[in-house]
């Protein structure tokens, strides 16, 4: 049941071989892996004039500038980014060329700023996603943070179905929201072209501080929110179809030129309307439209496509996290699980980890993109920077042909982004970056102690060749077992596992009886005896009502006994399996938590052995005690006991 469940939600299994055919086409990776970027048109602006309007609504005009500083990184970035790729085809972005080229920290550096710049982007993208619909609909602003934790989960839903499912259905929402707001910049420039304008309505601000070169300076950091995303093609470039790196950076390509269109159109359209943001109410795109569309079809296609892009911008998160995640773990530096693909040839494990830390970030922000938006930014700016000085290292040692001009390209892409870096740590480290800040030095600890802990354990479980060699396999095992069976009353299930223990080559073999309810050790005695297995029984009283802690010490009484050296204990559990899945919620879970104490313990193995109560199971395990109890003699049970099946 669990498996058609998961067939329903997520797809049938994936066969390894179909890996190369989720290969992305160029606008399938385009909509994937660009969203983040393109869906930043749609708060950076406002993100601009939120710090402008403290100066009043005189401020405004400076918007323009800095929207123009802010498109020229774009592009200084995007030229070096498309170097990075052609640099390393195989993808990993800044973790791998920051490790690479300058050392393993500055590596974990990088990887931890992206790491927490893509669990930012699924909540700010979702937060903003949401403050778009309830732009749109006010009544549902009570409800924001639940409509916010849904998207999330359908996001992730979407994205455990595949990379190549999830983008198809993706991409049409993302080229629809490319081509609704570029038709609204194009209305919208047209009409200030022909003599006319649109329509906004002017909220009297009064200022609440001067106009400084560190407002400006704020205004600048709040924007360059437009430039997240600009890396997740050259983190995922293998996920491209082949040539991987030439479509890979052609598509770079298409993305900066897309996204500097847009956000300048957007900008200059807010800067020639002069619309003033409004905390916590209409967005600054909102009243954009509405003036160029009125309340019409036009304008509720942009909202929706709006909130669509904002919600998917996201899924370059669920793109890049789980693949950084996965490079992370296979160099030791996360736990291992995060390098498993699932069914569906995603790193599943990494996914379901995003949604967690996304959904945590909702919860206690409150789905509140201006409170979010401070924590943002300065993660990616440090990867950009890291990113771009381990390219110039790259070049000044291979030289390959053309060296001369991309070590030029990417030496100024890092000073350039490092100077933002700073700006942006600045600016908004009041504000909130000082988490961000304090929490990438803390998880590059903890990446040195997971890598330390694999180390140790490989160190010490590694069976050097002269230690092998000195092995004797013909030699009389040295082990002694003392095999223990946990009987919690006599029937099918004791058959089975008594038939199993009798199979083990024992130095000893007992059974053992915890009497927890203090009244039922005499009965078990008597049926015991009658049923005359052959076996001793212990009975061990328990005056709190425990199981664990009396089979525990039972077992290491036992190893005491005997001594560790040379000796096991192996403790034999029966159960059964119910014949419907639904039927373990009226069952508890002892042996789960028996197994979880007895794992720890030294020396000690624990073995499961099951009776399948399906019908057609019963039958083929009767016919095979049949068989079994008539060649060995084995006792059945008849009786007063039910039949010895196994």
């Amino acid at each position: 049941m669990a498996m058609r469940m998961r067939e329903l939600l997520l797809g049938r299994p994936l066969h390894s071989d179909e890996a190369k055919h989720q290969r992305l086409s160029n606008p399938i990776a385009l909509a994937v892996f660009s969203s983040d970027a393109l869906s930043s048109v749609a708060y950076a602006t406002e993100e601009i004039l939120i710090i402008l309007i403290l100066a009043g609504t005189s401020a405004l005009r400076f918007s323009w500038p800095i929207a123009l500083a802010i498109g020229t990184l774009l592009v200084v970035v995007a030229i070096s980014y498309r170097q990075t790729i052609k640099a390393y085809p195989s993808g990993g972005g800044a973790y791998i060329v920051a490790k690479e080229n300058l050392d393993t920290n500055a590596g974990l550096i990088a990887g931890a700023a992206l790491l927490v710049d893509y669990i930012l982007t699924v909540a700010v993208s979702i937060s903003a996603g949401t403050a778009a619909i309830t732009s749109a609909f006010p009544a549902l602003d009570p409800w924001r943070l639940p409509i916010a934790l849904g998207l999330v989960a359908l996001l992730a839903l979407a994205n455990l179905r595949g990379v190549k499912e999830s983008g198809g259905v993706f991409a049409g929402p993302t080229f629809f929201f490319v081509g609704i707001l570029a038709l609204t910049i194009v209305v919208g420039l047209f009409k200030y072209a022909t003599g006319g304008s649109i329509t906004v309505t002017h909220h009297a601000v009064e200022a609440t501080t001067a106009i400084t070169t560190f407002l400006i300076l704020r205004a600048f950091a709040s924007g360059c929110t437009a430039m997240t995303g600009v890396e997740a093609i050259a983190n995922g470039v293998q996920a491209f179809r082949p040539d991987e790196s030439h479509n890979a950076r052609r598509t770079l390509t298409w993305m900066a030129g897309i996204l500097l269109f847009l956000f300048l159109g957007t900008t200059y359209l807010a800067h020639l309307s002069g619309v003033t943001p409004v905390e916590g109410g209409e967005t600054v795109l909102s009243q954009i439209a509405r003036g160029t569309f009125g309340t019409g079809a036009l304008y509720y296609m942009l909202q929706a496509a709006t909130a669509a892009i904002l919600v998917l911008a996201a899924n370059t998160s669920y793109a890049d996290f789980p693949r950084l995640g996965s490079i992370m773990a296979s160099d030791g530096f996360l736990p291992k699980a995060l390098s498993d693909r699932g069914t569906r040839l995603v790193f599943s494990n990494g996914m379901i980890l995003l949604t967690g830390m996304a959904a945590l970030l909702l919860v206690v922000f409150r789905a509140d993109t201006t409170r979010l938006i401070p924590l943002y930014a300065l993660g990616v700016f440090l990867s950009f920077t890291l990113s771009q000085a381990g390219m110039v290292i790259h070049w000044w040692r291979c030289r390959e042909p053309g060296w001369h001009w991309s070590i030029v390209v990417n030496g100024f892409g890092s000073v350039v982004t490092g100077v933002v870096f700073v700006v942006i740590a600045v600016a908004k480290f009041t504000s909130g970056a000082w988490i961000v800040a304090i929490l990438i030095p803390i998880l590059v600890i903890y990446f040195k102690s997971i890598h330390a802990h694999y180390e140790s354990v490989a160190k010490r479980l590694a069976l050097p060749e002269e230690e092998l060699a000195r092995v004797n396999w013909r030699a009389r095992n040295p082990f002694h077992n003392h095999v223990v069976i946990l009987v919690s009353s006599i029937d099918r299930r004791l058959v089975r596992a008594i038939q199993y223990a009798r199979a083990l080559k024992a130095d000893t073999l007992q059974a053992v009886f915890i009497d927890v309810s203090g009244t039922k050790a005499a009965e078990m005695r008597r049926l015991w005896n009658e049923a005359d297995f052959g076996i001793r029984l212990d009975v061990v009283p328990s005056p709190y009502r425990e199981l664990i802690p009396p089979v525990r010490d039972y077992v290491c009484d036992l190893l005491t006994e005997h001594g560790y050296r040379n000796n096991v204990a192996t403790v034999i559990l029966p159960e059964f399996v119910p014949s419907e899945w639904t039927d373990y919620l009226l069952h508890d879970q002892t042996a789960l938590w028996l197994k979880s104490a007895l794992f720890m313990e030294r020396n000690v193995i624990v073995a499961d052995v099951p009776y399948h109560l399906g019908e057609e199971a019963e039958k083929r395990v009767r016919g095979s005690h049949e068989h079994t109890a008539s060649s060995e003699g084995m006792p059945s049970g008849e009786g007063t006991h039910p039949p010895a099946e196994g």
